[in-house]
Parts: C-alpha cells; structure tokens; sequence
C-alpha cells in the first residue's frame, strides 16, 4: 500500500538547520524500512515548512516525535498542518512498544555486564513542566511500564523543570545505577542540564543516549506508521 508519512519534532528554533538535519536523517532511516511509503522530516521550527509540506502531501500521516501529547502536539502542530493531510499518530514517547524497547535495552546492557536487573537502579531523566503536568505524567506511565517488563532493583523518575529534581534523584545512587534520558534528541536539556545534575549529585553510573537515539526506533516508527496505514480502523497503543 503506497502512503506518505510527516515526521515532525519541535526543532531548535535558535539554529533550525540543526533540528531539521537531525528529523531529516531519522526521517530517511525509516523511509528504508517502508518501500511502499515516502518518509519525510520537518521541524516546527522551521519558519513555514510544515504549511508547505502537509500542504502538499494530501493524506499523509502525521508523527510527532515528541515525547508527550501536550501543548505542541494538540494544539500547535494541528493549527499549523494543511487540512489535506491524514490522520495524526499519538506521540513518539506514548507509543506501548517505547517501554519494551527500553527493557530489551536493560536487559542488554545487564547481560553484557554480567549483571542482573535486580541489581539495577534506574532513574528516568524527564523534562517536566511548572505549567502543566501531562509531560511528567507521560514519563511516569513511562517508567511505570518499563518496571513491568524488567524486575529492577529500583525504577524512579527526575525532572528538569519539576520536582523531584534530576539532582536529587540521582543523589547516593551505586555506580550500577543507570540513567535513561527520556528525551527525543540529543540536544538543550540532555546536553546542558542533565550534564550539569550528574555533576551536582556525585553521580558514578551510566548515562545513556536519549530513548529516541536508540537503533531500533526507525522500526518501532515504520511499524507503528505501516499499522496506521493498513488498518486505518485501529488506533495506536497508547501509554
């Protein structure tokens, strides 16, 4: 079934060449993975792309790479999007498979360090909000359902711009701790403040890339894509 697909993030809006590179190439390596679909990446930041390329992409499916449906994905992206496009996907970070991927991830790293995911803490590095709650929330459900899929030792979340702070919870953690940044890119946040709380806390255990860096999320975009497509009928999983 031949269909086209928008991939969109927030962007930077200080240097927007930069977000546009980065959806770019993410929006290249799961077009790879659809011969039938034409994929394609724009920022929000970018002054004017996603009028003109919803505008002329009848029908296609829209993907937010973000990391919850909050003000930008409900309000923001559907003002800005040509009415001729399809139908708009729940966000890259709400998408059910997100925590399975996250827990095959843990239980990789346990098994190429000899380690047991008992032995595990883990902290969620989230954004948070002091306007709304839903970005917390979506990290919460998060965090909630990647301690289904793997029995840690301890599975807690911190915030830059919530409390508990990014500081405080990765105070007195062991160096078999690891934090996983609950972020879409590599980039503000997880370059600056997160940095910066590791710093500040004496923190010793590992950081990883952003959840959206991870190898496998190309797939985990093209199937949940390809499923939309095909079964127009049938909503996404949803945290």
């Amino acid at each position: 079934m031949q269909f086209d697909a928008l991939l969109i993030s927030h962007g930077q809006p200080s240097d927007p060449d930069v977000g546009e590179a980065e959806i770019a190439e993410l929006a290249s390596a799961v077009d790879a993975l659809l011969p039938d679909a034409r994929v394609e990446g724009v920022t929000l930041a970018a002054p004017g792309r996603v009028e003109a390329l919803s505008a002329e992409r009848p029908g296609a499916l829209i993907y937010p790479m973000f990391m919850a449906d909050g003000w930008f994905t409900r309000v923001q992206l559907p003002k800005r999007l040509a009415k001729v496009v399809g139908p708009q996907l729940v966000s890259f970070g709400m998408d059910c498979t997100l925590p399975m991927l996250a827990a095959e991830w843990l239980r990789t790293i346990c098994t190429d360090r000899t380690l047991e995911p008992s032995d595990i803490d883990l902290v969620i590095a989230g954004h948070g909000s002091g306007k709304s709650t839903r970005v917390s929330e979506a990290t919460r459900d998060f965090a909630r359902r990647v301690a289904d899929e793997v029995q840690l030792k301890s599975v807690r979340c911190g915030f830059v711009e919530e409390d508990p702070s990014l500081e405080t919870v990765l105070t007195g953690l062991p160096d078999t701790a690891i934090c996983l940044p609950y972020f879409a890119a590599r980039r503000g946040h997880v370059l600056e403040d997160l940095p910066a709380a590791v710093a500040a806390s004496g923190f010793t255990g590992t950081v990883l890339d952003p959840i959206g860096l991870h190898p496998a999320v190309p797939q985990m975009i093209a199937d949940a894509l390809r499923w939309r497509a095909t079964t127009p009928d049938v909503s996404q999983c949803v945290l």
